[in-house]
């Protein structure tokens, strides 16, 4: 006892405490386990032949907890990856508040509900599954380009991360603006080296240097905004309201085209022989088709004696109705008739009077809110998708396509280059030498450069004019050239319409389309048809382009308009006064930080920073076609 008595008086030997305190409680663990063994024997020696049954049961029964408690540790341990990787995400500043909270909101609710964690590991994948359009039409989304960039996204693939719409919108005006200040002071900058002329080359090395390094800024800039979409924990959500947002369309007008009942069905005829080439009539046709949608009729396309092609669409694309193609009546009223008029006649947009509110530059009421978050420029999505209904290739269309790019050895990454010379020239268009697109070229793959990776410089040259891809070429060999001169050939006015000619023009509008920037002049119908067609694409391609004229327009349009942001106050004679909330009427942009346009409220025309407004999207109250 004396000996007990020193040992646990004593605060020196609290180690020794210790020690003989585990040992004593090792000990009663060991009793009680023995004794239980004890006693469960005592207790299996008396059960007899039930003992045996009542065992199998119970290792039936540990072997299932096992197994359990197997699987409870394997998700552990996934959980406990990801953890790791959200720590050092946090801690190299790559994911955002709202994408951590989520994860964590999963992981208490997998703590809550853990069998519902158990499931196939690969249920959450289908987020990034991509429904390949119907017949492979042009304009064809390339579903392993978005599940790779989805998948690079880290966290964007959890159900429910969305962006919210002033998020997106801010990302986005960022970026228009990285546009507008480089415009405005290279253009500055540039006037000053004009002025200063050739007596002070101090001076205009010095600005020389400034603008070199500017566009390395700038450059930098807009990489940094392509990781920021990338990482940003929304991509895999982009990728998916995309789909969904196209299908629903898809869907919408496969419905519309295909009624139940053909010859009782209201319809829209629209004759394909507009007078003018082919970029103009795909215009047209659309046109025709939103007018169709809008009144809930179903579009007969009168398109035999084609310029083009004599055969007419169907033999070319698919028909644009499987079951519902005649009229079915020898009478037709010419627009706008009335809402019980069986057949209506549509004439070109620009004798269309009256003029319906959903005409370009208007979408959908009811898609509207998903698109403004979705997309920079939603009449774009939307005319794209009714040219990804409109040009789904009959089978040799197909066949000649894939051919060709074969042929032609395609391949990415690429830059889209339309050069429209010939009858634009002079009347439409102002002329604009190889250099000032490939300046552009070169700038954009500069870009995807920044981080020190080189890139092989490649283009798609389209021209109507085969001597523009022959100069390309010699003054360009850095260059890998993607470009037929013949089809170029075929493209002059003299022979633009023969079957030759029009499978050059399908063949370099699917091109352009699928590249993956796009130079060009928007004033030319080509070129933004596969700026449109560039949207069905990719989430947003709304930046993928660098007009060297005019905005996008739709031919034929409603006001563009554009609601000020930031008041301004005139500078020169030639300057707009601006209130915030003014819509101006856009009628282009000079690309030097500075747009033209008329006020609204003060009907004054004149220059503007194009900074200082955002785009108003018009809407319009459309049928929604409940059930499709």
């Amino acid at each position: 006892m004396l000996l007990v008595r020193q040992l646990f008086g004593s605060s020196s030997n609290s180690w020794v405490r210790a020690l003989i305190i585990f040992v004593l409680a090792w000990a009663v663990l060991v009793y009680v386990f023995v004794l239980k063994l004890t006693s469960t024997q005592s207790q299996q020696g008396h059960q007899g032949s039930q003992a045996y049954a009542a065992n199998s049961n119970e290792n039936e029964l540990n072997a299932r907890r096992i197994n359990q408690a197997l699987q409870l540790l394997e998700h552990t341990e996934r959980r406990n990856e990801e953890l790791k990787l959200l720590i050092d995400e946090l801690m190299s500043e790559q994911l955002d508040k709202q994408s951590s909270l989520k994860l964590i909101e999963r992981l208490e609710s997998d703590a809550h509900n853990p069998k519902n964690s158990h499931g196939d590991p690969l249920a959450e994948d289908s987020l990034f599954e991509v429904v390949m359009p119907g017949g492979g039409g042009v304009g064809e989304a390339d579903a392993a380009d978005r599940l790779e960039d989805a998948a690079q996204s880290g966290l964007s693939g959890q159900a429910g991360v969305e962006p919210s719409l002033e998020y997106e919108l801010t990302r986005r005006r960022i970026q228009t603006n990285i546009v507008e200040i480089w415009s405005y002071f290279s253009s500055e900058l540039g006037k000053i080296r004009k002025l200063i002329g050739p007596g002070n080359a101090e001076l205009d090395e010095s600005i020389k240097q400034v603008l070199l390094q500017g566009a390395e800024h700038k450059r930098s800039l807009f990489s940094d905004m392509d990781q920021l979409r990338r990482v940003d924990g929304y991509e895999a959500w982009r990728h998916k309201e995309s789909q969904d947002l196209s299908d629903l369309v898809q869907r919408r007008l496969h419905h519309l085209q295909n009624p139940s009942d053909c010859t009782n069905a209201r319809k829209l005829v629209c004759k394909l022989n507009k007078g003018c080439g082919y970029g103009c009539q795909l215009h047209h046709v659309v046109y025709c088709f939103i007018v169709a949608y809008a009144t809930e009729r179903t579009l007969i396309l009168r398109s035999r004696g084609w310029r083009y092609h004599k055969g007419g669409w169907d033999e070319v694309f698919r028909p644009v109705s499987d079951s519902c193609q005649d009229p079915g009546i020898s009478y037709a009223y010419n627009w706008p008739g009335k809402p019980n008029t069986q057949v209506l006649v549509l004439p070109i947009i620009d004798s269309l009077m009256p003029r319906p509110p959903y005409l370009p530059l208007a979408v959908p009421e009811d898609l509207a809110p998903r698109l403004k978050r979705l997309h920079g420029d939603p009449i774009v999505w939307w005319v794209g998708q009714f040219l990804k209904y409109l040009l789904r290739p009959q089978s040799a269309t197909r066949d000649f396509l894939n051919s060709s790019m074969r042929k032609l050895g395609w391949e990415r990454p690429i830059v889209g280059v339309h050069v429209r010379r010939t009858d634009k020239v002079g009347t439409e268009a102002a002329f604009h030498g190889i250099e000032e697109y490939m300046t552009h070229v070169e700038d954009y793959y500069r870009t995807m450069e920044v981080n020190g990776s080189s890139v092989v410089r490649r283009i798609f040259l389209a021209s109507d004019d085969a001597r523009v891809i022959e100069e390309a070429r010699k003054s360009y060999p850095q260059y890998q050239i993607v470009g037929d001169p013949e089809v170029a050939r075929m493209a002059a006015v003299s022979t633009r319409y023969t079957d030759t000619a029009l499978n050059g023009i399908i063949l370099d509008i699917h091109l352009l389309s699928m590249s993956d920037y796009l130079v060009c002049t928007f004033s030319s119908q080509v070129c933004r048809v596969a700026y449109e067609i560039m949207q069905t694409m990719h989430p947003d391609a709304a930046y993928r382009f660098k007009s060297l004229d005019d905005i996008y327009y739709y031919g034929g349009q409603n006001p563009h308009n554009r609601r000020a942001v930031i008041a301004h106050k005139p500078r020169t004679h030639e300057d707009l006064q601006l209130k915030v909330g003014d819509l101006v009427s856009v009628a282009g942009n000079h690309w030097d930080g500075n747009s033209k346009g008329k006020n609204t409220r003060t009907n004054q025309g004149g220059l503007f920073p194009s900074f200082k407004v955002v785009d108003k999207v018009e809407t319009a109250k459309l049928p929604i076609y409940e059930g499709v």
